[in-house]
């Protein structure tokens, strides 16, 4: 791809790029250095960066510009300290800096998302959205007005008004890429004082070791696990794939060595004969190439909705990059999230307002109502809805994040948990189950932030409450709550997922309240709206049409673009008609702005 910027120079630029030590991030670092930028390299691994310095050395040395390489190794974006202290030793030895690339990511767990690790899922959003966030907000403090902050997003988590793209086994990814957007915008709107621009891009599928060798195989390991294979459980599939997808690729003896240990660790106990061992070996030599076929066909249907049939190149995103840090490119899309994903995926309409529909009978169901706020707007929801619950279902019970709340609801059944628990949160559950034999629906008050608070006023203490609040706890609970509405065994056994019923309904952030609300107000209430938005679309796309559940995740979220308060009402009789409905209809909305109807 040739630039179209005849003239650009990014001589005595100063340049940032993290996870620049391979891939894109090397590619956007070759570029700049081509263009005669000073750049500052970091990552986790020493070595890659070492190795891409020296590249860089020799790029500089040969189009003759003044150019420095300064490498920072062993740091993490998601380390609030190692950010910090980079950022020090930039002032002190380097001065101020031009352009921040936020480029580095990870591709997460790649699995179902009640399967998949809680840890890897807070990593994952750590990478991404806290790795963004907390780099820029330390990096802008060695900016000059004509500054620019680049951010390498996803447009897999954009959406219309009616669609939203879901992006199955990848609910973290498409969680913190849809905040990253979100704050990507709400950044440009807070650094106009500062003249600082900031854009982002969204490449989509690349050529990479990462998207071949990692999240194609991930993906098609679960797809068989799921759907099984034949004389294998899913239990075995997981961990014979999860050891074998390391060796996917390399020499036929590796995978040979490879496979016996397999066969000899993770099967011993089947082994009773020569013969157990053969016909074992032999079913695992299927199964790895199975795996192959389905990660190459998911690649190649992924390419027929592209409109060239091609992937872009690494050096095409990072001439996207050089282009949009140009004087007159970040000008002209300064707030913007420009697309470089061309792939044409069809997508079902998800997003609308509320139609009240004929409401069933409830009496039977067992609703649990959680409570995530202390604020007195959210005290007084939850009471709302709980009294509308408690006249039509069997029992209710609500969960506070807070005791302090307890007595708020004395009238009701109560308990208070810490919601940021893993351990604790699926304890409750496992006791409300086991008393009332069953949970029907779950329903989650978020609560909201302060959204007067400028993004780059918060301390990293505050950041990391509102993305725990916000995100973790919504996932949690969704998760843990889908846990507790399937058979015992079906983390382990999917089919048991099959026909199995339950609504879960998160309801919040609310929109701004206000006659009169600025841009930057209004940026920074959707950030975790957009976070919550993909991981409905990609969690009620997993229950649906890879484990053939009827269970549901709804989204409602309260207020509307003109500033009037929400509706409480509404927004109970909106809860009571979901509780109502058969989840195994044909509608397909899951995401209510109910106050626009």
């Amino acid at each position: 791809m040739e630039s179209y910027l005849v003239e650009l120079d990014f001589a005595n630029k100063v340049v940032v790029v993290t996870g620049s030590g391979t891939g894109i991030g090397q590619a956007i670092a070759k570029k700049f250095a081509e263009n005669g930028a000073t750049i500052i390299l970091l990552g986790r691994r020493k070595e890659p960066l070492e190795e891409t310095q020296s590249e860089l050395q020799s790029i500089i040395s040969k189009v003759g510009s003044s150019g420095k390489i300064k490498i920072f190794p062993g740091v993490d974006v998601s380390d609030e300290q190692a950010i910090t202290n980079m950022f020090n030793a930039i002032a002190k030895e380097i001065g101020r800096v031009d352009i921040l690339v936020n480029n580095a990511g990870v591709s997460g767990p790649v699995k179902l998302f009640t399967n998949s690790n809680f840890s890897d899922f807070k990593e994952c959003v750590m990478i991404h959205l806290t790795g963004t966030y907390w780099t820029t907000i330390k990096c802008i403090e060695n900016m000059q007005k004509g500054s620019k902050v680049i951010t390498i997003s996803t447009f897999f988590t954009e959406e219309n008004k009616y669609e939203q793209r879901p992006y199955r086994f990848r609910t973290p990814y498409t969680s913190a890429q849809g905040a990253k957007n979100r704050l990507a915008e709400a950044f440009a709107w807070e650094f106009v004082p500062d003249g600082i621009q900031s854009v982002a891009t969204n490449p989509g599928p690349v050529h990479s070791d990462r998207i071949y060798k990692t999240v194609y195989p991930k993906a098609a390991a679960e797809f068989l696990r799921i759907g099984g294979f034949s004389g294998l459980s899913s239990a075995e599939i997981e961990k014979a794939l999860y050891r074998l997808l390391n060796v996917l690729g390399e020499e036929q003896t590796v995978i040979d060595n490879e496979m016996n240990m397999v066969v000899q660790q993770v099967f011993n106990e089947r082994i009773k004969n020569e013969q157990d061992k053969v016909q074992l070996t032999s079913s695992l030599r299927e199964l790895l190439s199975k795996t192959q076929q389905i990660a190459e066909k998911i690649q190649m249907n992924t390419k027929k909705m592209i409109v060239d049939n091609e992937f872009l190149s690494q050096e095409q995103v990072a001439e996207m990059v050089l282009n949009l840090s140009s004087e007159m490119m970040s000008k002209l899309l300064n707030g913007k999230i420009v697309p470089n994903d061309r792939v044409f995926y069809p997508t079902r309409p998800i997003i609308g307002t509320f139609t009240y529909q004929k409401e069933s009978d409830i009496s039977n169901k067992v609703i649990v109502l959680v409570v995530n706020s202390s604020k007195e707007k959210d005290l007084k929801r939850a009471k709302n809805i709980a009294n509308s619950l408690v006249k039509k279902i069997k029992q209710l019970v609500i969960l506070t994040g807070d005791p302090k709340d307890l007595g708020y609801y004395k009238e009701f059944h109560t308990h208070s948990v810490n919601l940021s628990n893993e351990q604790a949160v699926r304890e409750m559950l496992r006791v409300v189950r086991e008393k009332f034999s069953a949970i029907d629906g779950v329903v989650f008050l978020t609560g909201d932030y302060d959204y007067e608070a400028a993004l780059k006023s918060l301390s990293r203490t505050q950041w990391d409450k509102i993305v725990e609040n916000y995100l973790f706890v919504p996932a949690l609970i969704t998760r843990e709550s889908v846990v507790r509405m399937v058979p015992e065994g079906a983390l382990s056994e999917p089919s048991l997922f099959k026909g199995s019923n339950g609504t879960i309904i998160i309801i919040g952030p609310d929109s701004p309240v206000g006659d009169k609300i600025s841009g930057v107000v209004r940026a920074r209430s959707e950030i975790f709206r957009g976070a919550l938005r993909p991981l409905n679309a990609t969690v009620n796309q997993e229950l649906r049409d890879v484990v053939k559940s009827n269970i549901r995740q709804n989204l409602i979220l309260p207020g509307n673009i003109e500033g009037s308060q929400p509706d409480e009402q509404k927004i109970s009789s909106l809860i009571l008609n979901i509780l109502s409905q058969s989840n195994s209809g044909s509608n397909n909305q899951t995401i209510f702005y109910v106050d626009e109807s």
